[in-house]
């Protein structure tokens, strides 16, 4: 029975020796009588009892690395507390076991200094416009020396970059006098449009006004010649009637009658209105002296008819 026991208990020891299930996204490395013998992958993997042995385990997965905060120094001699986090992924399970004895120290303290001397080539307004650019040449700073650890840097990411207090208030007043430029500039700017738009109104309506006057000068012409082509044409036409008129029988009869008519009239306005004394020619004969004359003018435009 005891022997039973003892053989069930190694038999146990050596399924458990010889039979290995590595899990997704893991890499076990294999010893072989204290030397590199292989990777296991995920899956199920047979061992050779008391002969190989799992050495490490290692996880395939992206890591975020968390870089301590430290102080560095840019081209102006600034000093910057700086901190940030590191993505990195094993790609070589057999290097990451052999190539360091803490990769991941190492690369910590490599993407420390590595941090250090890319700030140390800026000065202090660049390195907060260019965090992209350090990112990078972080990265590829750790990249080229991880290789030998069997490790892939994915990316560096800056957390915070933190000048000393003098300087941040310089940095605090340099935005604040920048924006009372920029509002000065845009009040300026404000008004030079104004006075534009007012200047540029002040014409338009200028012009308007004169388009008007133009206008109504052109029309008050248009009718005075209007005025004055209806007045011409209505004389003309009277005159022709007065000429057709005396040609009728008895119209020279007429004509002197008005004349006479005319005549007396204009002898009669020559009194005084205020006065009761009436002028009157002292040659009665010049009434038709003037009526013959104006008999004779009749005459002498009619033959001209």
């Amino acid at each position: 029975m005891e022997v039973a026991v003892a053989i069930f208990v190694i038999f146990v020891i050596f399924v458990t020796r010889s039979i290995k299930v590595v899990p997704q996204q893991n890499a076990w490395v294999v010893e072989r009588l204290g030397k590199f013998n292989a990777t296991l992958k995920p899956g199920l993997n047979f061992l050779v009892p008391f002969v190989d042995k799992v050495a490490y385990k290692h996880s395939l997965k992206e890591i975020p690395l968390d870089v301590p905060s430290q102080i560095c120094i840019t081209r102006d001699n600034t000093q910057l507390q700086v901190d940030g986090i590191l993505y990195f992924q094993v790609t070589d399970p057999m290097r990451a076991s052999y190539g360091s004895s803490n990769y991941i120290m190492a690369v910590t303290q490599l993407a420390q200094t590595s941090l250090r001397s890319v700030i140390g080539k800026l000065e202090l307004d660049k390195t907060f416009e260019e965090r992209d650019i350090i990112n990078a040449q972080v990265v590829q700073a750790i990249d080229e020396a991880a290789l030998n650890w069997g490790v892939k840097v994915l990316r560096y990411e800056i957390k915070d970059l933190t000048p000393p207090k003098e300087i941040l208030h310089a940095m605090q007043a340099q935005i604040t006098a920048e924006r009372e430029k920029r509002a000065l500039i845009a009040a300026s700017e404000g008004r030079r449009q104004e006075q534009i738009n007012i200047a540029t109104g002040e014409r338009e309506a200028f012009i308007a006004r004169s388009e008007g006057e133009k206008q109504a000068a052109i029309n008050e012409a248009q009718g005075e010649a209007a005025a004055i082509t209806a007045v011409a044409d209505a004389t003309a036409q009277a005159i022709e009637r007065i000429a057709t008129a005396i040609r009728q029988p008895g119209g020279e009869q007429a004509v002197q009658l008005k004349v006479a008519e005319r005549a007396v009239d204009a002898y009669a306005r020559v009194a005084d209105k205020s006065s009761t004394t009436l002028i009157v020619p002292g040659n009665m004969t010049e009434v038709s002296s003037l009526i013959a004359s104006a008999m004779k003018m009749v005459g002498v435009s009619k033959s001209a008819g």
